[in-house]
């Protein structure tokens, strides 16, 4: 294994003129950025649709891409828009903050004088598409239509014909809302021919993307309506139990995410048949996987529906090394990696031993007290692992000077010998890059000194998440010169 780099940046985070970072040119800039900065991976966040408090980790499909990184000049330069439909639109007051109650209220009015245009200027295009991806795309389409039939509401509360997916009633659905359900699937032809084009951009500049899959899906969901034979539901398709994660000494009453739980039992009698065409999917679009949550997949913890803590939750057995064998025989060797955070037993280490997948280390971690951070020390590291200083469920590492207690931050400083005349944010980088782990990655933020407002999310909160951006004059030629010789001294430029 080579010894690489990369920088974990949300694409929503990216700059442009409509609010919200896009698939478009500034997308195309940052992946030149990357190759002038020496680096290997662009780590991106889910691409699909963001949902309950704009988090892309509860979205209205796995399958589907987010509406709002379309990119409108792009649609311009191929004819489907004109300048005129949106150059009058207020996309936010504040252009370092996502305001995603304008992009819902306006994005869509803006694409759909788009969608005319597609039918007549990409026709063939459009119609491979549809064929190609209705494995997923039907129900997507039929749930968004039926979703703003009734008003927005959440699938659970549609008429029990609706809900129970009757045969006949979902027939005349299809009927009624036909020009609507193919809104939907055009929406999602612009978004993967956007995508596609982006990814063959960054082969092109020898940088590889990381996506990020979720390992559970929101209740409120394409994929529980479709196939609620997937997961812990009750005859009336409510969840049983939800998932979350246990008291700590992070969170006194533990995390409660919400999401329904899987049905493992039915999922391994069908050879993991559902996830299988989940990951496969994803393996299209990316060229590396990181698997939220793994250790989900040796043990998982269960809370009862409707209770408002996670404290009376209960560890139930997962599917275990089962399932990564199956995902080998069925699709292969993949390049993936294991987010192995959180309370790990010693069950969790040897299922991510027997995968042979690269696991996480977390410098923040190392000097919680709060914890014993073993394993999170760079003494410890094994060259199969991923460093980062911190993820987006972390602070920034100057946000995390500024909120950790007196002793983390000392011992850190202690530690890897920091001082404030090299930056504590560029001395723990550099720390990182010195390491034995074949891989790094980086935040933007960190990159660029930033505290804690540019923090992207604090779990178990809902207010002000996933809404940084950066500036246009933060991805600097000066900024990709200092880490191309970062990169220099460390070993970690492409080998190309």
């Amino acid at each position: 294994m080579v010894r690489a780099a990369g920088i974990l940046m949300p694409i929503t985070s990216l700059p442009s003129p409509y609010g919200i970072g896009t698939l478009g040119q500034t997308a195309r800039d940052f992946i030149q950025f990357l190759e002038k900065s020496g680096q290997t991976y662009w780590q991106i966040l889910p691409i699909c649709p963001t949902g309950y408090g704009d988090s892309p980790y509860q979205s209205s499909s796995t399958f589907a891409g987010n509406p709002y990184m379309i990119d409108l000049n792009d649609l311009v330069l191929e004819g489907l828009l004109q300048r005129a439909d949106f150059e009058n639109f207020s996309w936010g007051d504040e252009p370092e903050k996502i305001d995603y109650k304008l992009q819902y209220e306006q994005r869509f009015a803006v694409l759909k004088k788009s969608v005319g245009n597609v039918s007549t200027n990409m026709a063939d295009s459009l119609a491979a598409f549809l064929q190609t991806e209705a494995y997923w795309l039907d129900d997507y389409a039929l749930y968004m239509a039926v979703k703003n039939h009734f008003g927005g509401t959440a699938w659970s509360q549609w008429p029990e014909p609706v809900r129970l997916r009757d045969t006949n009633k979902l027939e005349e659905l299809k009927t009624t809302l036909a020009e609507d359900i193919l809104f939907w699937k055009t929406i999602q032809f612009l978004f993967f021919h956007q995508w596609n084009k982006l990814k063959a951009y960054a082969s092109q500049h020898h940088i590889q993307i990381i996506g990020d899959l979720p390992i559970y899906v929101s209740e409120d969901s394409a994929d529980v309506w479709a196939h609620p034979e997937q997961f812990q539901l009750n005859e009336e398709l409510r969840p049983t139990e939800i998932s979350g994660c246990p008291p700590d000494g992070f969170s006194e009453d533990g995390q409660l995410w919400g999401n329904p739980l899987f049905n493992w039992d039915y999922m391994k009698e069908n050879e993991f048949s559902w996830w299988i065409t989940r990951i496969a999917h994803q393996m299209k679009i990316y060229d590396v996987l990181r698997i939220d949550h793994f250790r989900g997949f040796d043990s998982y913890f269960a809370i009862p529906y409707g209770d408002k803590t996670a404290k009376n939750g209960v560890w139930r057995k997962g599917p275990g090394i089962d399932f990564f064998q199956t995902v080998k025989e069925k699709l292969g060797d993949l390049p993936i990696i294991a987010e192995d955070l959180g309370f790990l037993t010693d069950s969790v280490h040897q299922l991510l031993k027997e995968t042979g997948f690269p696991g996480m280390k977390v410098l923040e971690f190392a000097f919680d007290t709060r914890d014993t951070g073993y394993g999170y020390l760079p003494h410890c590291y094994t060259r199969n692992c991923i460093v980062y200083t911190g993820t987006h469920d972390n602070e920034t590492i100057n946000g995390w000077f500024e909120t950790a207690p007196e002793e983390d931050t000392a011992n850190a400083i202690r530690y890897l010998r920091l001082t404030k005349e090299e930056g504590y944010h560029w001395g723990m980088m550099r720390s990182a890059w010195a390491s034995v782990s074949d891989t790094a990655i980086m935040q933007m933020q960190d990159l660029l000194g930033l505290g804690h407002e540019a923090r992207i999310n604090t779990p178990s909160t809902l207010s002000d998440n996933w809404t940084w951006r950066c500036k246009p004059e933060d991805i600097s030629d000066e900024l990709a010169k200092q880490l191309y010789e970062e990169m220099k001294i460390y070993e970690r430029l492409p080998q190309i």
